[in-house]
């Protein structure tokens, strides 16, 4: 389980995942004292080894720490890149010249499946990954692990009102395009190779309603076989390769 609270990553494999993958944000690991736990004592043979502070400390020290998230006796001081500010979407759209594309992700809760959809964004060469701040999974140890370092390379824009910060992509002269399996508009008909945001639901109820009514429009992605759907992760790939092989990128 991987769990984040202010600048502590608590939990053995958050804090483990941590060190694995994500070794340059990783600034001091605090270890339950007297544990036998060898999952605890490979984490302070793996810190120590890579030149990261660690300490033993007593649990009640974790539990203050912690703060209820379920620590299992490790936790680490975690610092993040800096996170893109919503201010400064509008220089990132300007800088695009016309061609910005912008991945909006309305509620994806699984880490794994936003790391995935972070990954794709990178290797489209998106513009920015606009999130809401409540009810969808943070950029965590988890979520760098899955994005193969994609979460630290491109801006991930978190924000309070999702629906607002679509407006003002609109006004910025964004185009928002919802994926909607029951849509009529196919993406392959659609024409993105102007300002374009990508707008995908989360994992189950899928956009939810006042984000569905911001979009200009509704699309879906052409499936002959017989699934319904796809993964969250799969077809934010696929639509973002749509955008890219339109606007003849790589040619």
């Amino acid at each position: 389980m991987s769990t984040r609270k202010d600048n502590w990553v608590a939990g053995i494999n958050a804090v483990a995942s941590a060190l694995e993958h994500d070794l340059e944000h990783v600034r001091e690991v605090l270890l339950e004292a007297g544990s036998k736990n060898p999952r605890i004592t490979e984490i302070e043979e793996t810190a120590r080894r890579r030149d990261v502070s660690v300490r033993r400390v007593p649990l009640q020290s974790l539990e203050g720490i912690a703060g209820g998230l379920r620590h299992q006796g490790a936790v680490a001081r975690y610092e993040a890149a800096k996170a893109t500010d919503e201010k400064e979407l509008p220089g990132l759209v300007e800088a695009a010249a016309g061609k910005a594309l912008v991945l909006i992700l309305d509620g994806v809760q699984d880490p794994h499946n936003l790391g995935a959809c972070l990954r794709s964004a990178a290797a489209a060469g998106v513009t920015a990954v606009v999130i809401p701040k409540d009810k969808a999974a943070p950029v965590n140890a988890t979520v760098r692990k899955t994005s193969a370092g994609a979460a630290d390379r491109i801006p991930v824009v978190s924000v309070t009102n999702l629906a607002r910060t679509m407006r003002a992509l609109q006004e910025m002269g964004v185009w928002l395009y919802g994926l909607d399996g029951e849509a009529k508009a196919s993406i392959h008909a659609t024409d993105f190779t102007g300002n374009v945001g990508l707008v995908m639901g989360g994992e189950g109820e899928g956009m939810r309603r006042l984000t569905r009514e911001t979009c200009d429009g509704l699309v879906r992605i052409p499936m002959p076989g017989e699934m319904e759907s796809l993964n969250v992760s799969v077809a934010t790939g696929v639509a973002l390769f749509e955008v890219v092989r339109q606007r003849g990128v790589g040619k």
